[in-house]
């Protein structure tokens, strides 16, 4: 055995036990990865729902590796103020990723309902409008369950809309008290 109280001396190999062998780790690597074309997907619709954190980021985190797969990807967010330019942002446009803030700021605290209404209707157009376009192949509504919570938009157009997006498209919707309904609905 060496003197191990220099730590720039290797470690001696360790004895073998009989006649076997130590078992050595594949140096497999992996391979390429083909996403199927939108045809052959089953498109996913995801809710990020809760009273804790991290809805939003793990939706960025769908983003993000799509985004690396070469999947088109946008990005609606209700609550972000359509002025701001947030790191998210930056971020996104560095990947060639499309993310559209949609909002007023935190809009329960608004003295404005009836505009914070108007820009939750006009925010829902432009996403009905991507989700129709079949551009594509992930959509991300961050914060869409607010205006539905509070009645501005109709969740049976919304869920309608989703139903009928094309083929093998991803839909991520995030926020907080998604209908209880949702699990139960066989659109996804």
């Amino acid at each position: 055995m060496t003197d191990r109280s220099d730590p720039l001396t290797p470690p001696e190999p360790p004895a073998r036990c009989g006649s076997r062998k130590a078992p050595v780790p594949k140096r497999k690597r992996p391979g390429p990865y083909r996403v199927p074309p939108r045809e052959q997907r089953h498109g996913l619709v995801i809710v990020n729902t809760g009273d804790g954190k991290g809805k939003s980021t793990a939706a960025f985190g769908i983003l993000l590796r799509a985004a690396g797969r070469d999947m088109k990807v946008g990005m609606w967010q209700f609550v972000k103020n359509v002025d701001g330019r947030y790191g998210e942002h930056v971020a996104a446009e560095r990947l060639g990723v499309h993310i559209v803030p949609l909002g007023d700021g935190f809009t329960w605290l608004s003295e404005n309902i009836a505009e914070d209404r108007a820009l939750a209707e006009q925010g829902w157009r432009v996403c009905r409008d991507a989700l129709r376009g079949g551009e594509y192949d992930v959509l991300i509504f961050d914060e869409l369950t607010y205006p539905l919570r509070f009645g501005w938009l109709e969740a049976g157009e919304v869920l309608e809309e989703i139903r009928n997006r094309p083929r093998g498209t991803h839909v991520v919707i995030t926020g907080r008290s998604a209908p209880r309904s949702w699990s139960r609905w066989r659109i996804w």
